[in-house]
Parts: C-alpha cells; sequence; structure tokens
C-alpha cells in the first residue's frame, strides 16, 4: 500500500471502524475510552485553534501532557495542520523546557507556557467545528526532546515526513495489531513512537497515567495485552512484587515486552527472563536519532548475557579506537553507527557527530564479538578520570546493584584536588536500613581500590526516571547538590 499522511489515516480509521476503542485511559476516577470517530472529530476541533493562532505546515509544536486521552487528541491535531509534535518531557525544569523551545523556534506550547510564545493549557476545550479539514502533512513527523541526561536537551528533528504505510506494522518482531500497553512517558521519544506507530496501523493502547507495578499487572490481565514497553527500572519494580501477585499466569496475553532505554544489568535481565520466559523478551539499542539500531531476544541473551544484540533494520555497526581505526573483536572503542546513505534527523540547537559517508555515534562505548554481538559499556561523557585511569560508571553500578539491599545505583565523578576527580555513588535502596558503609564494604569486596567509590550517599526514591534515565549533572557533588533523602 502506499504511503498516506498520517492525517488522512486517522480519517480512513474513523470511516472503516468508527466505533472502534482506539484508546483507554485508565485515571483515579476509573477507566475513559476513545473511539476512532472521536480521535478523528475531536482532533479536527483541535486543529482549528492551532490554525487560529497561526501554526503552519512545518511548524512546531511542543506538547508537555500526562498520559491520557488529551495527548492523542493533541498530537493528532498537530498533524492533521501540517505540523510536527515536539514532545517534552514533563521532568525538565522550567529552565531547560525555554531552552528546547527557544532552540525549536516552537510556533506553540501546549501544556506548559514559555514567555514570548503562544500556549495553550493543559485541559484546553477546543471549538465545536470538528469537520474535516484538507490533507496536510510535514515533513518531519516528530521532534522528541533528549533527556538532558549528560547536559542540555537537545530537539532530534526527524527526517522521515509525516506519511506511512499502515499496512506496515512498527516492527518485524510486533503484530500490525495488537493491544498495547503505554506506562512509560508519552513524552519520552521511545514511548512516542512505539505508541503513536501502534496507533496508525490498529493498535488498541492502554494509557497508565505513570508507571506502578499494581496497576501494570492488573492492566495487563484486564485489557489483555498483548505487547508493552519497559525500561530496566520499571522491570526491576515488577520483580520486587511479591511472587503470588505477579503470578505469570495473569500475564498469558502478554506476548512481547519490548524493553530499552538505558543499559540492562544481567542479573536483572536473567531474572526477568526465568519471570516471563526468554521467547517474550526483546531488547532493543537505538536513540531518539534512529541512526541505527540493534536487537536481541532473550533465547539469544541467554546465550551471550550482557549483549544487546546485533545489528537490524540496515544498521551497520563498527567499534573505533581513538586513533579513528577499527578496533579488534573484544576491544572497547566508540561505537559508530550507519543506517542508510541519508541523515535519519538533525538537531536544532546542537550539533551532530555524522561523518559525511553516513558514519555516526551517540556517544556509546562498548565492543563487537567475533559474531557481530555488540555489548555497552557506558558513554564517553559518563567516563571518570582517576589518577589517569579511565572508570566506565556501568562497572561500579552492576557491583553495588549485585547486593541484595540495591534497586539501582548510579556512579559519577566529582572534582578532587588530587586525583583529578574521585569516585561517588547514589544507590536507591528502598525502604531498606543498610548504611552506606555496608555498601562501601561490599563494592570493596567486587572492586579494586582505583575503581572502589569513596562516598555512597543511600536514597529511597528511584535514581533513574521510568525511561531509565538520570541526569547526572544533578548529582550531589556534579553540581553541589544532595539528593532527597541521602544519608
Amino acid at each position: 500500500m502506499a504511503r498516506l499522511s498520517i492525517s488522512r489515516i486517522l480519517r480512513r480509521l474513523a470511516d472503516a471502524e468508527p466505533a472502534r476503542v482506539v484508546a483507554v485511559a485508565v485515571t483515579a476516577q476509573g477507566e475513559r475510552t476513545l473511539t476512532a470517530r472521536e480521535l478523528d472529530r475531536r482532533s479536527n476541533a483541535y486543529a482549528r485553534d492551532l490554525l487560529a493562532r497561526g501554526v503552519a505546515r512545518d511548524d512546531l509544536v511542543a506538547v508537555c501532557l500526562p498520559n491520557g486521552l488529551e495527548m492523542l487528541v493533541v498530537c493528532a491535531a498537530v498533524w492533521k495542520v501540517g505540523a510536527t509534535p515536539q514532545p517534552v518531557a514533563r521532568t525538565l525544569t522550567a529552565a531547560d523546557r525555554a531552552a528546547v523551545v527557544r532552540a525549536a523556534r516552537t510556533a506553540v506550547t501546549v501544556g506548559f507556557a514559555v514567555d514570548g510564545t503562544p500556549t495553550l493549557p493543559e485541559g484546553h476545550r477546543p471549538g465545536v467545528d470538528d469537520g474535516p479539514l484538507p490533507d496536510a502533512w510535514a515533513r518531519a513527523w516528530k521532534a522528541p526532546t533528549s533527556s538532558g541526561s549528560t547536559g542540555t536537551p537537545k530537539v532530534v528533528l526527524t527526517t522521515a515526513p509525516a506519511l506511512l504505510d499502515p499496512e506496515q506494522p512498527v516492527a518485524d518482531f510486533l503484530p500490525r495489531r495488537a493491544t498495547q500497553l503505554v506506562s512509560a512517558p508519552l513524552t519520552g521519544s521511545a514511548a512516542f513512537t512505539y505508541a503513536f506507530r501502534g496507533l496508525l496501523t490498529g493498535h488498541t493502547l492502554v494509557l497508565l497515567p505513570r508507571f506502578e507495578q499494581s496497576a501494570w499487572l492488573d492492566a495487563v490481565e484486564r485489557h489483555r495485552v498483548t505487547w508493552t514497553l519497559l525500561s530496566p527500572t520499571t522491570m526491576d519494580r515488577l520483580l520486587r512484587v511479591p511472587p503470588a501477585q505477579r503470578d505469570v499466569r495473569r500475564l498469558v496475553s502478554l506476548e512481547t515486552v519490548l524493553h530499552l532505554g538505558a543499559p540492562c544489568p544481567p542479573r536483572l535481565k536473567e531474572e526477568f527472563v526465568t519471570w516471563l520466559g526468554a521467547e517474550r523478551v526483546v531488547e532493543v539499542y537505538a536513540g531518539s536519532e534512529s541512526n541505527g539500531l540493534t536487537m536481541i531476544r532473550g533465547d539469544e541473551w541467554l546465550r551471550r548475557r550482557g549483549s544487546v544484540g546485533r545489528p537490524i533494520a540496515g544498521t551497520q555497526v563498527r567499534v573505533l579506537r581513538p586513533d579513528g581505526t577499527a578496533a579488534a573483536p573484544d576491544e572497547p572503542g566508540a561505537v559508530w553507527m550507519r543506517r542508510g546513505d541519508r541523515p535519519t534527523y538533525r538537531y536544532l540547537g546542537a550539533r551532530s557527530r555524522r561523518t559525511a559517508d553516513g558514519w555516526d555515534t551517540l556517544g556509546d562505548v562498548g565492543h563487537l564479538d567475533a559474531d557481530g554481538y555488540l555489548w555497552i559499556t557506558g558513554r564517553e561523557d559518563d567516563v571518570i578520570v582517576r589518577g589517569g585511569e579511565r572508570i566506565h560508571p556501568v562497572e561500579v553500578e552492576r557491583i553495588l546493584e549485585r547486593h541484595p539491599a540495591v534497586r539501582s545505583a548510579v556512579a559519577y565523578g566529582v572534582p578532587d584536588d588530587e586525583h583529578g576527580q574521585r569516585l561517588e555513588a547514589v544507590v536507591d535502596v528502598a525502604e531498606s536500613q543498610v548504611l552506606p558503609a555496608a555498601l562501601l564494604e561490599h563494592a570493596a569486596r567486587g572492586l579494586d581500590p582505583a575503581r572502589r567509590p569513596t562516598v555512597v550517599h543511600v536514597v529511597r526514591t528511584p535514581v533513574r526516571d521510568d525511561a531509565g534515565k538520570v541526569r547526572r549533572r544533578d548529582l550531589p557533588g556534579a553540581a553541589g547538590t544532595t539528593p532527597r533523602d541521602a544519608g
């Protein structure tokens, strides 16, 4: 089938099955549903409000809304006027939100305000004219905002237009029609992409306002969810639910769990595969830039613990030494990817590292084995240099996370007059009363002296968000702050 505009696809869905429920939003007051006809008509009305505020083709509309039906309607309206949705995470600071709006020259914001930019508030009620609009499509179908985990967030403008073939599945490992549970914030790049691409190919979306273990389990069971997206953070929370409450028989409908967003500790991955079944677990390594991706199934992973898989979808991967030469198998270096001859994105307000011949890097460090499987060690920006020795935080985090009381850990460097940097860590111990001294002792048993943290900050709240991201610049010592509940 030929590619159609997103606007036309939404109209076709409404014409073909007007009463079909395309989304269910789980709220504190109960469940709310949205049919294909309601999505089409409500987005038509909202689109007219955007047009009245001067939104034109290829403008960016920044959307910062919670998971819910309004998020679906607003983004559909943006596509219908030929503009590009720019999802902005609700976890960003007001200063960072303003920075990405300025960088993108955003036409209108929805759900938040920035001085000098027209805005529509959360809960805005559009006019009543919900009739069809002329067909329109933007030259970029999305412009997600990076998490800002390594610095100021970037706006990643895709080069793919708002045109697609609705007969094609979202990915080869996902069916065209499915029931998709969305528990990650729709303002995040991965959740946004998989949810909206799924919606346009016939998925029914079940929207949770946020990830919560019991609600997730209940939603899978009640709505017979067939697939969902998780991060290592949310996988860990599920495994902490008492076994009787997460009996796998409640999840008989679940065919696929896709996880991405952050490196997954091998211990966590093995426990998750054991719980759910290797054939249901798929891991993808990719970035908002869509400049390449790898994939590995659970059964493959059991044979290559820690790998993020082999390249798919036309991706090439290579690992380079600092001098630019190719690393040998199992030799660490900078991970570079190539996916076709044309760029898949451009940054707004920042510069990419893409070379003239199409190779690009997300700044990750890792290695390839002799069979072409990729391992990710960490990020170049996160490397800690202590007395001339380079330390990857993930090495330290994996040791700390082996402690039974530790839910997750983040290691990082802070300035040190003697060694240049010293190593510290923030460790989430949930409700445990374990002391920092015990965690330092645990780390000492698994790390040589140069790689041991000198300070462990104990917290009882997650150190990574539901997408698995962490803003290292906000950690204690890195920017002169102290986390909540630190001890």
